[in-house]
């Protein structure tokens, strides 16, 4: 394949994510909401966390027609690689084209066996190959720049989680133009400060600000000790949750697109049913 063709190929794939897209835990998308996001318009349901398996993928691709889905991420430390892939190769079956599966090395203060995520990253990547994961069909969890651009080699691009459009820049500049870059970035529908912080300030801290991999990058991108501590400042917090109506926030969340994403997945924090506040942050535009 030519690099021009590659590219083309590559393309294709990061169209099928749209511009923006849903990120909630697995579990968080009953039937009803997994197709109210897709009625609202968003080109893809992120299910985040460290499941075992991929049952809640399947239901989210049950309960909907045709938008994409995507692991934010499945933990390479508490699943078999192999098992995965036969996980995967069945809902390629069953769903064709649709759905996306992004890994990643979690953080060492969740397991034991938290060793030199890099090459175990590449060893996950190896077996994937063999059990024929098509390259293209994969993504990263990445914040540095090596795994970053591990993303770029050996998978079609990177799910960065708890960053600014910043990172996002430094990340399109490590990765080059071709790979998808489809950061996730928390929201809050409050226009009032203190109240807004005070929903997104509790899903910062805990438990982000308390493992290595989420504060080294944070200070990488010039934040202090004493902006991580006590919860995290008002400046760090208002950096990685935006507030406001959905006439404010869109062009908000809009700045990772700016500063060279292909995709942005929202996280809606706050709210008991968030369809309808995910509808007016899409139809903001």
């Amino acid at each position: 394949m030519t690099s021009l063709e590659q590219t083309d190929d590559i393309a294709a794939h990061v169209e099928r994510f749209g511009t923006h897209g849903v990120w909630g835990w697995f579990g968080q998308f009953p039937d009803d909401v997994a197709r109210g996001i897709e009625q609202a318009g968003y080109g893809t349901i992120w299910l985040g966390g460290s499941p075992a398996t991929l049952d809640s993928v399947r239901a989210v691709l049950a309960a909907t027609e045709a938008i994409t889905v995507a692991t934010g991420i499945v933990n390479i430390w508490n699943t078999d690689p192999a098992a995965i892939a036969d996980e995967y190769a069945a809902l390629e079956n069953d769903f064709p084209g649709r759905f996306y599966l992004g890994i990643g090395a979690g953080h060492p203060e969740a397991t034991a066996e938290y060793q030199r995520p890099y090459d175990a990253v590449s060893h996950y990547l190896d077996v994937l190959d063999t059990k024929g994961v098509p390259v293209r069909r994969r993504l990263l969890a990445a914040l540095g720049p090596k795994m970053l651009r591990l993303s770029a080699d050996r998978s079609l691009g990177a799910h960065p989680y708890l960053t600014t459009p910043e990172h996002t820049r430094i990340a399109r500049d490590v990765l080059g133009p071709a790979p998808l870059l489809a950061p996730e970035q928390k929201v809050v529908l409050d226009t009032d400060p203190e109240a807004a912080r005070a929903v997104g300030r509790p899903k910062v801290d805990q438990p982000y600000l308390h493992l290595k991999n989420y504060v080294s990058n944070l200070k990488r991108l010039g934040f202090t000790d004493a902006d991580i501590a006590d919860g995290g400042s008002d400046a760090l917090i208002d950096a990685l949750v935006d507030r406001g109506t959905p006439q404010e926030v869109r062009p908000a969340v809009d700045r990772h697109l700016t500063e060279g994403a292909n995709h942005v997945a929202i996280q809606l924090l706050g709210a008991k049913d968030p369809v309808p506040g995910l509808t007016a942050i899409i139809n903001a535009a």
